[in-house]
């Protein structure tokens, strides 16, 4: 395994596998036997960077999510697993009632929710500290004022270190670590927007996004990690829910012309390398130049294999320039 450093403050910052876990579906859609296993292997191999979230699944059962954080409660304990894994979770987008969903219903991020929801995940999690805690989804009804401020007061407490952001217009990232800087208090530091080769369209208007999708790191997000050497990007959807291999699972937003020469392009490199085409992906990611790191949740033990073994393949020089200049 290799690893790199999030955050910038000794105090906070962690040393984490630069090929992070989802967890998104454990403990619902993927059992508990299955998820046990894949997190075991996970930590066999090096991996020590979990993600999941306080609203995970809750469109299965047309709850309010939990299932996610319990599971890996469960395992933390029955692993006697400590602080040596890092596990991210996020807040702010769990339905106030069942049924509902962060479209019409979520919890936001007034200070109030911030404090309520962290104790609710540091509970189900069984830790005494959230090494890292985003702002899943935008919330246009408070004050970044009052976000910013809530998500410092639990750092400031020691039952959060890190600070992230998830699903955030780039200007709003930007207006909020501001807000923080200027009062001398700690700010986003972790980035979690879909990045994968494949490029989507940023257009198409979406639930949340009637302007077009906020979701994806395009090119603003990207050029503010670029010039922001403290930031990185963890990288959700890297293999597009298994669409690399599963051409008709494609989301509509990827049906452009720019689409089928970059397919090209990772499969011609995918040839030379003996790779599958789902490596090469995650190897682009973890090597380039940007600060990234893929998160990728799996189903299984033999997709979580197929996942680490990209984390020791090496791309050429002329092979990544091939992979980004396709278009």
């Amino acid at each position: 395994m290799k690893y790199r450093t999030i955050g910038t403050d000794p105090q906070t910052r962690r040393e984490v596998s630069v090929l992070a876990l989802g967890a998104m579906l454990f403990g619902s859609v993927t059992d508990e036997k299955t998820s046990f296993a894949v997190l075991d292997r996970y930590v066999e191999a090096g991996g020590n960077f979990i993600d999941t979230s306080g609203n995970y699944a809750f469109w299965v059962d047309g709850g309010q999510g939990g299932q996610s954080e319990e599971l890996l409660g469960r395992w933390r304990r029955s692993r006697g697993i400590g602080d040596e894994i890092v596990i991210a979770t996020k807040l702010g987008a769990r339905p106030l009632a069942p049924g509902t969903s962060y479209v019409d219903n979520a919890e936001g991020l007034s200070a109030k929710v911030i404090r309520e929801s962290a104790e609710r995940s540091r509970e189900r999690l069984g830790l005494a500290k959230l090494d890292l805690l985003y702002a899943h989804i935008e919330d246009h009804e408070v004050p970044l004022q009052e976000t910013v401020e809530g998500f410092a007061a639990l750092v400031a407490e020691g039952t959060v270190g890190l600070l992230g952001v998830s699903n955030h217009a780039a200007w709003r990232v930007e207006r909020a670590r501001a807000l923080a800087a200027a009062a001398g208090l700690p700010g986003y530091e972790v980035l979690q927007y879909a990045h994968s080769h494949l490029r989507p369209r940023s257009d198409v208007p979406e639930d949340l996004f009637p302007d077009g999708s906020l979701g994806h790191a395009g090119p603003d997000l990207l050029s503010y990690l670029r010039a922001e050497p403290g930031l990185t990007l963890v990288a959700y959807w890297p293999l597009l829910k298994g669409a690399y291999t599963h051409p008709d699972r494609l989301p509509a937003d990827f049906d452009h012309p720019g689409t089928p020469a970059r397919l090209a392009a990772l499969r011609e490199v995918a040839r030379e390398t003996g790779a599958t085409v789902n490596q090469v992906v995650l190897a682009w990611q973890i090597g380039g130049e940007l600060p990234i790191v893929p998160l990728a949740g799996v189903s299984s033990v033999a997709q979580l294999e197929e996942n680490l073994a990209a984390v020791d393949l090496e791309l050429t020089a002329g092979q990544r320039a091939r992979l980004d200049a396709a278009h």
